[in-house]
Formats: C-alpha cells, sequence, structure tokens
C-alpha cells in the first residue's frame, strides 16, 4: 500500500511556463513571509485578523483574497489571448492543447468561484451589519468558518498549479468529458473538491446573512425601510441558500461515477449527461443574478449618494430585484437549446429568459431618472457605474438576441456567447464591485482611494473590455467556436491580435489599481475620513466612525424612515449623543474556523489523490474540532460602558472639530 496514493514525484509538473510561475510564486510567497517576520507581525495578524469574527475584517479578508485570485485568473486570460492571437494557419503557440484547456478551465472556475464570489460576500460582510444597524452578523463564528472553507477552497485550486493538474472539461466540467474514461486523471477531481470545500463556506454564508437582515435589523427599521444595498444582498442569499444545495448534490453524484463507478452521468448502465447539464444550470443561472443582483445594490447606493437625491423608486427597484430572484430559476435551460429539448420547451424558456430582461431594464431607468436634475459628482464610483449602465445595456441586449432559439442554434457554443457572458459579468459584476469598493474604501480603513488613479484605471478597464471583447461578437459570427487552442482559419487573426490588445489594456487598468492602492496608503493622512461621512451619505453606517469600532455602534439607532440617516442629517439630529451608554454583548475571536479550514485542506487533497489515511485524518479533525467547539463556553464577553463612551468621545471629537455637532463634551 502506498502511503501517498496515486501521489508520485512524476505528477510534479515539468512544464517550463509552470516551473517559472511557481517559481515567481514561491519567492513573491517567501518574501512576504520574511517581511511578516521581519516586522513581528504573526502575533497581530493571529490575533487581530485570522481568528476575527468581526464582519468587517472578515469582509476585508475576502476581498484580498479576491484580488489576490483575480491576478492569477487575469494571467490565465493573457495567456488564452496571446496563445490564440499566434495560434493560426498551422503555428500552434506556446501553450500545447492539455495545458491551454486547464488554463480556460481554470479562468472560468476562478474568475466565478473565487473571484466573483469573494468579492460580493466580502462586500455583504462589511456593509450590510452596518446598514441595517446590527453589532455583527447572526452567527459570528459560521462566519469566520464560512471564510475559511472558502480559502481552503481556493488553496486546493492553486495546488493543483504544481501538483498534478487541474481539469480539461471547461468551467462546468460537462459529463461524459468530466467522467473517469475521458478525464482519468486529478484534474476534475481538484475541480470537485475545491468547489465543494467552497461551495460549503458559500452555503453556510448564505444561511448566517439571510438569517442576519431578517432578525438582526435595528429598532423600528421595516423591510422596506431596508437600503436597496441590504435588498439585493436578501434576495441573493435567499439564491445561495436555494441554489448550492443543487450545486453541491451535482457534484457528489459526479463524485460517485469518478470514484465509485456509478451511472448517473455516463453513456451507460442507464446513466444520461444531460441530467448533469440541466442540474449545474439549474445552479449556474440563479448564479449568475448571485452575482450581479449585489452589484445592482451598489450602484444604487452610489448614484443616490452622488446625485444628491433619494433614489428614484425605490419600491420599484425593491420588486424587480425580488422579480429577478424568482426568474433566474425558470431561465436556466437557455443555455442549451439545441440539446433536444423540442421547440415548446425551448419556446417557453426563451420566452421567460426575455421576460427577466424587463425588471433588470426597470433598474437601469431608475438609476437615469435618479441622475436626471441631480447634482451628479463624476467620482470614481460614479464612473464605474456610467460605464456598467452603458456596457450592461449592450451584454443584456445580446443576451436577448441569445433567447431566440433560432438566433442560439446559429451562435451556440461561439465567441459570440463568450462575449455575451463577459459582457454582463465584466460589465455588471466587476464594475459594480469596483464601485462599491472604492465608495466604501473609507469606511473600510478611513481613509479615501485616489481619485486620479482611479480614474486611470476605470478608463483602462473600460477602453480595455471593448477592445478585448468587441471583437469577439465578430469572430462569433464568422463562426469561431469557444475554446479552440489553434485554428486554420487565417481571417480569425487580426481580430483575435486586437483583442489580446484589450487584454493588456485591462492589465493596465489593474496596475493603475496597484498603484492606486499604494499611492493611497502613502497619502492616507491626506485623504483621512475623519467624520465617518466623506461623502455626505444616506445610509446608517456613514454615521459610525471610519473604520466603525469592533462593536459598530456605540448605541443602536431607531428607525423611523427610509434614508433615517440622511432625513435626520437634515433636521440637525444626526450623530445624536445617547443619555448613557450601556454594556455591549460581543462574540469573541476564535480560531477554530482556521483549523477547521486547515483540516478541509488536508482532506480535500487527500481526496484527490486516493490517500485514504489522511482523508480519514482530515474527516476525524473536521469533525472533532466543530465539537470541541460546542463544549467551549467562552465564547462572548462585554464590552463595558465606559469603554464605549470613551471610543464613542474620540468619534465626537472629530465631528466638533468639522462642525457638523456642537460640543457636549466636559472639559
Amino acid at each position: 500500500m502506498n502511503l501517498l496514493g496515486k501521489l508520485t514525484f512524476a505528477d510534479i509538473p515539468h512544464d517550463p511556463i509552470i516551473i517559472t510561475t511557481l517559481i515567481g510564486a514561491g519567492i513573491g510567497g517567501l518574501l512576504v513571509l520574511a517581511l511578516i517576520t521581519k516586522f513581528k507581525l504573526w502575533g497581530y495578524l493571529w490575533k487581530e485578523w485570522f481568528t476575527s469574527v468581526d464582519h468587517k475584517k472578515i469582509g476585508v479578508m475576502y476581498l484580498i483574497v479576491a484580488f489576490v485570485m483575480l491576478l492569477r485568473g487575469f494571467a490565465d486570460a493573457i495567456m488564452m489571448r496571446v496563445q490564440q492571437a499566434m495560434a493560426a494557419g498551422g503555428n500552434e503557440g506556446v501553450l500545447p492543447p492539455h495545458h491551454y484547456d486547464q488554463i480556460f478551465t481554470a479562468h472560468g472556475v476562478i474568475m466565478i468561484f473565487f473571484v466573483a464570489m469573494p468579492l460580493i460576500t466580502g462586500l455583504m460582510n462589511v456593509v450590510v451589519p452596518l446598514q441595517i444597524g446590527a453589532r455583527d452578523v447572526a452567527f459570528p463564528f459560521v462566519n469566520s468558518l464560512s471564510f475559511w472553507l472558502f480559502v481552503a477552497g481556493a488553496g486546493l485550486v492553486m495546488i493543483s498549479l504544481g501538483v498534478g493538474e487541474f481539469a480539461q472539461t471547461g468551467w462546468l466540467a460537462f459529463p461524459p468529458l468530466s467522467g473517469k474514461e475521458y478525464s482519468p486523471g486529478v484534474g476534475v477531481d481538484y475541480y470537485i473538491w475545491g468547489l465543494q470545500v467552497a461551495g460549503l463556506g458559500t452555503t453556510l454564508s448564505g444561511i448566517n446573512f439571510f438569517i442576519t437582515i431578517l432578525k438582526m435589523r435595528t429598532p423600528g427599521m421595516k423591510l422596506m425601510q431596508m437600503p436597496v444595498f441590504t435588498w439585493t444582498a436578501l434576495v441573493t442569499n435567499v439564491l445561495i441558500i436555494a441554489a448550492f444545495p443543487v450545486l453541491t448534490i451535482t457534484l457528489v453524484l459526479l463524485t460517485l461515477d469518478r470514484y465509485l463507478g456509478t451511472h448517473f452521468f455516463t453513456n451507460d448502465g442507464g446513466g444520461n449527461a444531460m441530467l448533469y447539464i440541466n442540474l449545474i444550470w439549474i445552479w449556474g443561472h440563479p448564479e449568475v443574478y448571485i452575482l450581479v443582483l449585489p452589484a445592482f445594490g451598489v450602484f444604487s447606493e452610489v448614484i443616490a449618494t452622488f446625485s444628491r437625491k433619494a433614489l428614484f423608486g425605490y419600491k420599484g427597484m425593491v420588486y424587480a430585484t425580488a422579480c429577478i430572484g424568482v426568474l433566474s430559476f425558470i431561465v436556466w435551460l437557455h443555455h442549451f437549446f439545441t440539446m433536444g429539448s423540442g421547440a415548446n420547451v425551448n419556446a417557453f424558456f426563451g420566452i421567460t429568459t426575455m421576460i427577466i430582461s424587463i425588471p433588470t431594464g426597470v433598474k437601469i431607468f431608475n438609476w437615469l431618472f435618479t441622475m436626471f436634475r441631480g447634482r451628479v459628482q463624476f467620482t470614481t464610483p460614479v464612473l464605474w457605474t456610467i460605464g456598467f449602465m452603458v456596457t450592461f445595456t449592450i451584454g443584456g441586449m445580446t443576451g436577448v438576441m441569445l433567447a431566440i432559439p433560432a438566433i442560439d442554434f446559429v451562435l451556440h457554443n461561439s465567441l459570440f456567447l463568450i462575449a455575451h457572458f463577459h459582457n454582463v459579468i465584466i460589465g455588471g459584476v466587476v464594475f459594480g464591485m469596483f464601485a462599491g469598493i472604492t465608495y466604501w474604501w473609507p469606511k473600510m480603513f478611513g481613509f479615501r482611494l485616489n481619485e486620479t488613479w482611479g480614474k486611470r484605471a476605470f478608463w483602462c478597464w473600460f477602453i480595455g473590455f471593448y477592445v478585448a471583447f468587441m471583437p469577439l461578437y465578430i469572430l462569433g459570427f464568422m463562426g469561431m467556436t469557444r475554446r479552440m487552442q489553434s485554428y486554420p482559419n487565417m481571417e480569425y487573426q487580426p481580430l483575435l491580435i486586437i483583442a489580446m490588445c484589450g487584454a493588456f489594456i485591462i492589465g493596465a487598468g489593474i496596475l493603475c489599481q496597484i498603484i492606486q492602492i499604494a499611492v493611497s496608503i502613502r497619502d492616507r493622512k491626506k485623504t483621512a475620513d475623519l467624520t465617518g461621512d466623506p461623502w455626505d451619505a444616506r445610509t446608517l453606517e456613514w454615521e459610525t466612525s471610519s473604520p466603525p469600532s469592533f462593536y459598530n455602534f456605540g448605541s443602536l439607532p431607531r428607525v423611523t424612515e427610509l434614508d433615517e440617516f440622511w432625513e435626520r442629517k437634515q433636521r440637525g439630529e444626526a450623530w445624536e449623543r445617547p443619555a448613557k451608554y450601556t454594556d455591549i454583548h460581543m462574540p469573541r475571536n476564535t480560531g477554530t474556523g482556521v483549523v477547521i479550514g486547515a483540516f478541509s485542506l488536508v482532506f480535500g487533497f487527500a481526496m484527490i489523490w486516493h490517500i485514504w489515511w489522511l482523508a480519514i485524518v482530515g474527516l476525524v479533525g473536521m469533525i472533532g474540532t466543530f465539537i470541541w467547539r460546542t463544549f467551549d463556553k467562552d465564547v462572548d464577553y462585554y464590552v463595558p460602558a465606559a469603554e464605549v463612551e470613551r471610543i464613542e468621545n474620540e468619534h465626537r471629537r472629530h465631528l466638533v472639530a468639522q462642525g457638523l455637532v456642537k460640543s457636549e463634551l466636559k472639559a
């Protein structure tokens, strides 16, 4: 019996590109570890960040991991664009087929599961409890556990770069290609276990935020008094709770086919690959709205704040969000009109797909009418929002085109589809998350991001997107299919070279964002947010200091109307001092989530390589740590009222200095 299962030295890749990447990543990692050690930050990071159950810090960690994974996913994108720009008319380019197939699979998986998802989860963590006037989420420990399970899933995907291989199936791993017969290696197993571990974290996070929004709102806040971002978060988490268990079960069935030889998705033994395709898209299309709805919430907050107006059609926006949530479950078949469901079924799903564009159109008009006759400030978040409205509208129109089965029969599996998908994901989700990060950055870190570099980043992303993806629409009409490692038709090459240039322009945008963060940190004293309300905004999170104290609110705000904070500012009643402060009940930090996450990483790796003894260690470790947690009674504490008063007085001194409130402090 081999103690390492299927793992041998031959499973370490010998490809020069991979070796170079691993060496670079290794040097970078060692440099980071050396700096942490030199500045003696290990204790600080462990106590204040890794073991934290503070929703704000967990949100920031989600965003950091998302940005790291964005760099990996974008590197894959650059390699694909370079490969396709070169590999024409018999030229094989720089990537052999098996490597190219891994790259386009990893790119899709990373960008959806490990960039887009943590961006929205990170922003929800930072913002939602503050917007509803809560101290924290409903289950702070579960929030920490969700994050570390997500990190473990991301770790498995990253490990596949240096140990073994990743899937060569595309980001949804359709059978029979993902079955044992056609993918005998460990690539699909990395895919399965990476998504299962991370998906468990996402499901727990969805439950947590659903309960938080329903049960933790500050006194007086009714559902129709919640900010639109919180509404989009609520619908998003309902979708997560409903859709992610479907993904989990689908991957369990695929695992049984691969590990135990069952026949759920095979072409023999009573199996049916179409069962998998239906199940994965029953999860997959709600997933698109899980990603884009929080972005819609961000745009609603940004436009209302920087137009100096209440959001036009608040109730319509809420109903449109709920409508999208319901309709998102009855459109999945438009992803495979060509696969034999029949004219009647195709017609039904084509019509529902067109209908779901209506509430999205309502939102676009609401934002435009909010800007109409408003005093719009063209800040970086507003530029991202306007860029979204232009870009997403184009993506929406191409989506309605693809909703027509006859057109889809022509364009299915072509680069037109790739262009459409990136049109809505980059134009919607990515632009939305960048708008949100820029908007709430002062709340997270206490200083504003540099506007000049932010606008440069926006224009590079905006122009780069059109240069990179408009040619793909044309190539789709020309008949070029997706995922081609090389192609004989030389007519494709000029447009693919243009697309490659667009990818490099987007790369310049990412570089501008890195410079923006560095410059902003350097100049943080000049752009410090001393009041907690740098934008003169409307919602409750801006009543706290920046960054907020660990307990969020010295006394819970009482809400009687929509945009309560804005209305109180207009009446001169904002930042009111309570008659007295009371002790605040708070959760205690715990490293249990870190430990369970580490054991889940071990378990996933062992299952991938059939190292059964190590899998038992990982599983027992996960369950045992969780059971141990149930016996830990030291999970909370009280912040004394005197400490609360001291912290709140410090914030109040800044408000007095800025002339926002009158001094009430004793000399």
